[in-house]
């Protein structure tokens, strides 16, 4: 049993979280969760009901578990389309955003109320399409990566820590269905069943380990990050978008990216369901030059109508249309350093640095037990190393980490290894320099 497993057992007994003990297994293996303590609640899907929870869940103590279930891969964008709460002295709740669509005076009840989810950032965009913001929160997934257990999906974190299965066979489901089964809705429940006891045997293991302060840091950071910005030309992230070379061909892609996006959003379908990206790039391709051309391309044959082939056509055809100057230019070069495969022709000397600075983020990651990304994201790693502050010190290489969003933890953590490997690889370059010279 690991400590962190032996901490869910104290919690167990000494608060009663979790299933009742005489499930307990004895033989090692996890027991089976079935059913939520108090049952399946009732899907609120009226203002009257809301109002009802939202008196209960302000009344409740302590942290508050939330899950949201999209219909990813069915509709068009990410919007919630259930709710699943859970507070001590409130129960177990599950709202209908369709029903209910703004639940802003759910969000303003358990404001000051630490949040627990599991992935945060990915619930939160949706939460807060509907009014739902944390304050503070606490994710659980971030929680098992920074305290090193290798599987991290919500399963299996119950499993490993609390010694519960999760039934997960409803994942991937398409939440907009109306009614939702029954199955379905008790899986929604026991995603939320016991979230306040992982969280609290997590937060117990990473305070064992030292890292409860760093855990502080991370959950901060993602509670006061802004909402993403809008992707610019997101037509770009085509699937299969490096085949097309030519910018012809990129407007074709740009004007059937964008009719299959409209039309998507009319139909509040998945943009894949209404043209995959594989047929986007085949038409930007060939170029086809009519209507029977392009229905003879994968991805365009006998399940696509007439009509519908006229349409893609007519973007095809936009696009051959265009005048010279309103052709898309090739991708803009992203910022910050170019791709370290480069560096060795581009830079060597960076390249040197980046090796050194790897191999050092690296042996501090294994010596932590957490992974690489979590200790210090190998974006601010290669920009650090492409271009080093001058002279490089203690104090210029945090100032350098900060500016790229690093946590305080991070830089106590790393900065030290990082000066030393961007010192030593400069003056190997330095010697380089000197014996080539003499």
């Amino acid at each position: 049993m690991t400590d962190a497993q032996e901490t869910a057992a104290d919690l167990r007994t000494t608060t009663g979280g979790g299933p009742p003990d005489d499930e307990v297994s004895s033989d090692g293996l996890p027991i089976p969760l079935l059913e939520p303590r108090e049952g399946i609640p009732p899907v609120v899907a009226d203002e009257e009901a809301l109002a009802r929870v939202v008196a209960a869940f302000a009344a409740g103590t302590g942290p508050v578990a939330v899950d949201a279930e999209r219909a990813s891969g069915y509709r068009y964008g990410q919007r919630a389309y259930l709710v699943q709460l859970r507070r001590e002295g409130a129960g177990s709740a599950l709202i209908d955003p369709v029903g209910c669509p703004d639940l802003s005076s759910l969000g303003e009840a358990l404001s000051g109320t630490e949040w627990i989810l599991h992935a945060a950032t990915q619930d939160l965009p949706c939460l807060r399409e509907i009014g739902m913001v944390p304050t503070s929160l606490f994710d659980t997934e971030l929680a098992g990566r920074l305290a090193g257990f290798p599987r991290v999906g919500l399963g299996a974190m119950v499993e490993s820590v609390l010694g519960y299965a999760l039934e997960k066979g409803h994942s991937a489901v398409d939440w907009s269905t109306r009614p939702l089964p029954e199955p379905w809705l008790r899986y929604a429940a026991l995603d939320v069943e016991l979230l306040v006891d992982l969280r609290n045997a997590l937060e117990k293991e990473l305070d064992r380990q030292g890292k409860l302060d760093w855990a502080h840091q991370e959950f901060d950071a993602i509670a006061a990050a802004p909402p993403a910005p809008p992707r610019k030309d997101p037509w770009r992230r085509t699937s299969g978008m490096h085949k097309v070379r030519r910018r012809r061909q990129m407007a074709v892609v740009r004007e059937l990216w964008e009719a299959r996006d409209r039309i998507a959003q009319r139909r509040d379908v998945s943009p894949g369901k209404v043209l995959g990206d594989a047929a986007i790039v085949e038409a930007a391709l060939a170029l086809p030059l009519n209507v029977q051309a392009l229905s003879a391309l994968p991805g365009y044959g006998q399940r696509i109508g007439r009509r519908q082939l006229e349409q893609w056509m007519a973007a095809v055809d936009r696009a051959k249309a265009l005048p010279e100057h309103e052709l898309p230019q090739p991708g803009a070069t992203p910022a910050g350093p170019p791709p370290p495969r480069s560096w060795a022709d581009k830079d060597p000397a960076a390249a040197a640095r980046l090796a050194a600075a790897r191999t050092a983020v690296s042996a501090l990651a294994e010596g932590l037990n957490l992974p690489q990304e979590n200790l210090i994201s190998p974006d601010s790693v290669r920009r650090l190393c492409w271009e080093p502050p001058f002279p490089v010190s203690d104090a210029s290489v945090a100032e350098a980490l900060a500016s790229y969003g690093a946590r305080a933890w991070q830089i106590e953590q790393v900065a030290p290894a990082l000066v030393t490997a961007l010192s030593v690889t400069e003056s190997v370059t330095d010697s380089a320099t000197e014996s080539a010279t003499d």
